[in-house]
């Protein structure tokens, strides 16, 4: 089989020893062959992106909204930053808007009160208060006075299949608003809600500040909530809260999906995870309907990224991930989870080649201790 077709890299697990972060010598993804994950499973993935937004002083550009609906749309990007290929080979800036959902008058895949539009002109850079000297990535929405505008960027591939990513992040902001990094694949048709694949991390301002929601979509349909599909989940440890800048992962693999906080198992559900090759969105967004509340007119939500991080597998036959296609064996095994400095891998085995299987292996140890979350 073609890896870069593959799903999931599998070594045995004794070939791996645990050790303490940074204990390994920093390497450059050229010099890996796959990366292994900790945590709940022994996952192995082809590819490694990492998008650092803390050091593009020269890009900030904080713009003020825009009131018009169509000018909203039709905005240009607010930095050359997003137009370079770093950046928009893998991403792509969202201008649509929910109108033609609503017009299908269908509450079952939308109840918005709200006509939203996703802008360009609300996803830019800007310096960080916390640490004067960086800058971050900031997407927010807005309550206008006959409007809601948004702000999301997903990937260019649809090909993802089965990742571990994360992001430093935080969210701010009135009752009302939404905040998220999932994974989607769309139904063949708008009607066909039952047929979504999604994996969700996803911040409601209008929940208590210590509360994070988790879910495998779909969380509804016609007549109810779908036990089993979402968890609403305080942080794991005292005193956290999603306007504080925490690491979020979630590591989608087969059979399920698994949510950390700053490193702490947070949520595990098995009940409806995605199957099928992906999209990779963050978003921030409103839209009077039931799931987001309304925003107050003239108030502004937040979601402030600081950095992305990814390993995965991606089924593209062509562009990117061609160029990155990998042997039929992993000699050089690598981790993003060992690593002193966020976003470089380090180099935890080498030298020897290990047989590539499509499967994953599980430590029971581990299973049995996610039992207890296991929907």
């Amino acid at each position: 089989m073609d890896l870069a077709r593959s799903l999931t890299f599998a070594l045995t697990s004794a070939s791996m020893v645990a050790v303490a972060r940074g204990e390994f010598a920093l390497t450059t993804d050229s010099n890996c062959h796959c990366y292994q994950t900790n945590a709940t499973q022994s996952n192995y993935f082809s590819h490694h992106r990492f998008f650092d937004f803390r050091s593009l002083q020269d890009h900030i550009n904080v713009p003020n909204p825009i009131d018009n609906w169509d000018d909203s749309a039709g905005a240009p990007p607010t930095s050359d930053y997003f137009t370079n290929s770093q950046f928009a080979d893998v991403w792509s800036i969202q201008n649509w808007s929910n109108s033609e959902l609503i017009d299908l008058d269908n509450s079952t895949i939308t109840d918005a009160t709200l006509q939203m539009v996703n802008s360009p002109n609300n996803i830019y850079i800007e310096r960080d208060e916390q640490q004067p000297d960086n800058t971050h990535l900031t997407l927010r929405t807005i309550r206008h006075h006959d409007f809601q505008s948004a702000a999301e960027f997903e990937s260019v591939s649809e090909k993802y299949h089965f990742l571990s990513m994360r992001m430093e992040a935080r969210t701010q902001g009135p009752p009302g608003a939404v905040t998220a990094m999932f994974t989607y694949r769309a139904p063949p048709n708008p009607e066909d809600t039952d047929l979504v694949q999604e994996a969700d991390l996803e911040f409601l301002t209008r929940d208590p500040p210590h509360y994070v929601s988790f879910t495998n979509q779909p969380a509804w349909n016609s007549t109810s909530d779908i036990p089993g599909a979402s968890h609403n989940v305080t942080f794991p440890g005292p005193g956290r809260r999603w306007s504080d800048w925490a690491e979020y992962r979630m590591d989608w693999t087969p059979g399920s999906s698994t949510w950390f906080v700053d490193g702490e198992l947070a949520s595990h559900i098995t009940f409806q995870a995605p199957r099928d090759p992906s999209q990779v969105i963050f978003n921030a967004w409103s839209d009077g309907g039931s799931w987001s509340g309304r925003m107050p007119k003239g108030s502004t939500a937040y979601l402030q990224i600081r950095w992305i991080e990814m390993v995965y597998n991606n089924t593209d036959s062509h562009g990117q991930h061609s160029k990155q296609e990998k042997q039929s064996t992993c000699e050089n095994v690598c981790s993003i989870d060992e690593t002193s400095k966020i976003g470089t891998p380090v180099l935890v085995s080498a030298g020897y080649r290990q047989a590539v299987q499509t499967a994953l292996l599980w430590s029971p140890v581990l299973v049995a201790s996610l039992m207890s979350l296991v929907v």
